[in-house]
């Protein structure tokens, strides 16, 4: 089978990776007052140059900057966009692992103005890693998608004297996001994904059921929210790769959604303009593989089949296994194997160790080797 030479890759991950100790430390000292921005910039440095070279060490051919440097995979994003800020109130949400529930409490975000790009967001960011990456390896940002930003608070959290007319928030913000695209690729970027749980969460009657009682409409949100990537998405030079990451939750070890992709298969893989999906196929609340029949030509499907949430390793077998069965939906050539979700989606992380981090790392590589070439 030939290589792939654009992402996504044989042997790829989501983007977040478990924070090691000292940098743990030196963002609770900066928290304190204990040292400064320039010290903590020194410190978290040096953490992405390790883990860069941890990813090249388990054989991938992309690298990530674990988002060493946010506190969650979005809100330090959403917040950074103009006309966008924390609310006063807190929003809680209900995770859920094997032990039971878990509650996961964050401030609201208010749509207090126009949504706009007032900055290059994650820029910075970009930069380091791109330089840190060396040959051979190409490196990925990761964004949350538009959806977030109207999903995490739905219409009460958009200023109505603001946006009388919704049509134009949501203009606003395909124009802001399509601009940071614009400016990201600028920069050399070849390989963004945005992340998306609202996507893998209206397959779940009790997320629909949410959504309606706040006024949206939940059999129909899904088409608005594909729409609203596509315009971020129309403009984006030919040289850049986009894939999303369909997430049911993961936050220390925990989700949030439940079922299959079967709700928005169908128009999710034939009309969002992306050029990979990453999903969640870790267990059974995934559901199963026929929505990917509805895969076309010409896309890719990153089969998570590696759980982040705990450290046990899967075999080898039982990975090219679910491959095959996999394969009985959407061809061989269209699919690439990683983790379920990353590993640190929040600063706390995923019950597992580092070590059992970078054997799932190599695992995966090794596996797409084998059945690849």
């Amino acid at each position: 089978m030939s290589p792939r030479t654009r992402p996504p890759f044989r042997a790829d991950h989501v983007g977040s990776l478990l924070r090691p100790a000292d940098l743990l430390a030196a963002r609770d000292d900066h928290a304190h007052g204990r040292i400064d921005d320039r010290r903590l910039a020194e410190v978290e440095d040096a953490a992405v140059r390790d883990v860069v070279a941890m990813q090249r060490q388990a054989g991938l051919r992309t690298a990530t900057d674990g988002e060493f440097r946010r506190t969650s995979w979005h809100m330090d994003f959403i917040y950074r966009l103009g006309g966008i800020s924390p609310a006063d109130e807190k929003i809680k949400v209900r995770f859920r692992n094997e032990s039971g529930d878990l509650e996961f409490s964050t401030a609201a975000l208010r749509v207090h103005d126009r949504v706009r790009l007032d900055e290059t967001i994650f820029a910075d960011h970009f930069r380091f890693l791109r330089d840190a990456a060396g040959e051979g390896v190409t490196p990925k940002l990761t964004i949350p998608s538009p959806n977030m930003v109207h999903y995490r608070g739905g219409p009460a959290a958009i200023d109505p004297e603001v946006y009388p007319d919704i049509e134009e928030f949501w203009s606003d913000l395909a124009a802001a996001y399509a601009e940071q695209v614009r400016r990201i690729a600028g920069l050399g970027c070849r390989y963004l994904q945005l992340d998306d749980t609202s996507l893998a969460y209206l397959n779940d009657p009790k997320q629909r059921a949410m959504i309606a009682e706040r006024g949206d409409d939940p059999d129909h949100l899904h088409l608005r929210y594909i729409r609203q990537i596509n315009a971020a998405l129309a403009d984006r030079p030919a040289e850049l790769a986009v894939t999303t990451h369909m997430c049911r939750g993961n936050f220390r070890s925990s989700w949030t959604a439940e079922g299959g992709y079967d709700f928005v298969a169908e128009a999710l893989f034939s009309e969002l303009d992306v050029d990979g999906f990453f999903l969640e196929y870790d267990d059974p609340r995934s559901g199963g593989f026929e929505p990917l029949r509805f895969v076309p030509p010409g896309k890719t499907v990153v089969l998570g089949l590696v759980t982040t949430k705990r450290g046990e390793l899967e075999s080898k077998d039982e990975l090219k296994r679910r491959i095959d069965e996999a394969a009985r939906f959407v061809p061989l050539e269209q699919i690439c194997l990683s983790p379920q979700c990353g590993f640190s989606s929040t600063v706390e992380g995923n019950a597992l160790t580092a070590d059992q981090q970078f054997a799932k790392l190599r695992l995966i590589a090794e596996t797409a080797e084998e059945v690849w070439g």
